[in-house]
């Protein structure tokens, strides 16, 4: 397959209205990036018998999360070798699988860690058109009318070492996918039209030098905010939090802080930016994470200046936390859920868990929902006390985030996808 394969473009790609993105879930954690859905009911209890509108089998394995734009849900999956990658459309009224197109074949594959698959990172969808990206292996725009590919990219690459995990983000004409390695570390924006590109963007290398190599890697989805009339796209790296123009790439401002492995996105709420750091190491030689709320407003390095509190948390946040109303939402990797208090940091409760929670929470009609790799997902009240409605199971492990619209939760197993609705 050549580096770039441009097979045409269409006329015109039509721009999602307020009510088509509340109708659909376009990216990782919904059209907006936040983990909340616009609904009016939603399931509360479940199981492999119950309030299950339709359960189809989806070959291989793949964590990526569902998209949704119209009738059609999309996913990836790969063979469990990673020789081989694909794209799969299913009908978001019967479950019918409508697409199941091979994307990439390779005579080897990538290394990844045991946890990790080769298709983890979530698809992109607007109207007519879902970008699939499987990191330096490679991304590939589909027409969703008859499945045919539009454009290919395979000349982006880093060492992801351990397989790759950012999602693909769309921002007007522009495909904005994040490339970091233990090599090299950028971000680009390609024509969405052609697949060219139109920027390219490395991270700062000073504050990688101090951190060993198997740390420079991240997981990172961007986050889209506005401050003061201008966008801006907010992006941890493992050891650097930056702030980036989402038309030019150009750098705006920057925190220098983190050491490893950033996986969690960034969240935001009434102005106000949160992240979580990979880990650091203290005098003592105790490992540690933070997270840290920031005011995003400033130029230069902020540092020192626009960071309101920081909180030590468990290592290596998987989930990203979701914040609604003040409160934010989360499960650590030691099992603990809790509800942080999101003008201070601090712990409002905490409840133990049995299983890990690598999925991101997900904020709908007063809930949380958090799933789990045992295939459980817990259904609490969103509130400053912990009220745990249902606790629900489903066959089968919980790595990708549901997509919750149309009153119907969207879940995807190991080996199922689940349309659960009342």
């Amino acid at each position: 397959m050549t580096k770039l394969t441009f097979l045409f473009i269409p006329l015109m790609f039509h721009c999602c209205t307020l009510s088509s993105r509340d109708d659909n879930w376009t990216h990782f954690r919904g059209s907006d990036l936040r983990g909340i859905a616009a609904v009016e009911s939603v399931p509360v209890t479940w199981d492999d018998d119950t309030n299950i509108k339709w359960k189809t089998s989806v070959h291989g394995r793949g964590w990526s999360s569902p998209v949704v734009f119209g009738n059609q849900v999309w996913v990836t999956t790969a063979t469990p070798d990673g020789k081989e990658l694909y794209a799969v459309c299913l009908d978001f009224r019967t479950g019918e699988i409508i697409f199941d197109i091979r994307l990439f074949s390779f005579d080897s594959a990538i290394r990844k860690h045991d946890i990790n698959s080769f298709a983890s990172p979530t698809p992109a969808i607007e109207d007519g058109f879902v970008y699939v990206h499987f990191g330096s292996m490679g991304t590939v725009c589909i027409n969703t009318a008859d499945g045919s590919v539009v454009w290919t990219r395979t000349d982006l690459e880093c060492d992801h070492v351990q397989g790759p995990g950012s999602s693909a983000f769309l921002y007007k004409d522009l495909l904005i996918l994040h490339y970091e390695g233990v090599d090299v570390r950028f971000i680009v924006g390609l024509d969405k039209y052609s697949g060219e590109t139109v920027w390219k963007t490395h991270r700062q290398e000073e504050p990688y030098k101090v951190i060993p190599r198997i740390g420079t890697k991240a997981y990172v989805t961007p986050l889209l905010i506005n401050v003061n009339g201008r966008d801006l796209i907010i992006s941890n790296g493992s050891a650097i939090i930056n702030a980036f123009d989402p038309n030019t790439g150009e750098e705006v401002w920057s925190i220098i802080r983190g050491a490893e492995s950033t996986v969690s996105m960034p969240f935001e709420e009434n102005g106000i930016v949160y992240f979580e750091t990979g880990f650091m190491i203290d005098e003592d030689r105790s490992r540690f994470s933070e997270l840290m709320a920031v005011n995003p407003d400033g130029t230069g390095d902020i540092t020192e200046t626009n960071v309101l509190w920081t909180k030590r948390v468990p290592i290596l946040p998987r989930a990203t936390p979701v914040i609604k109303d003040g409160l934010i939402y989360t499960v650590d990797t030691q099992r603990t859920m809790m509800c942080i208090d999101a003008s201070n940091g601090e712990e409002l409760w905490t409840h133990r868990l049995r299983s890990e929670f690598n999925s991101s929470p997900v904020f709908a009609n007063g809930k949380i929902f958090f799933s789990s790799i045992r295939g459980e997902t817990i259904v609490i009240e969103a509130g400053r006390e912990l009220i745990i409605l249902a606790e629900n199971k489903l066959d089968g492990a919980i790595w990708s985030t549901p997509a919750i619209l149309r009153n119907s939760i969207l879940m995807r197993t190991d080996s199922h996808i689940y349309r659960i609705s009342n």
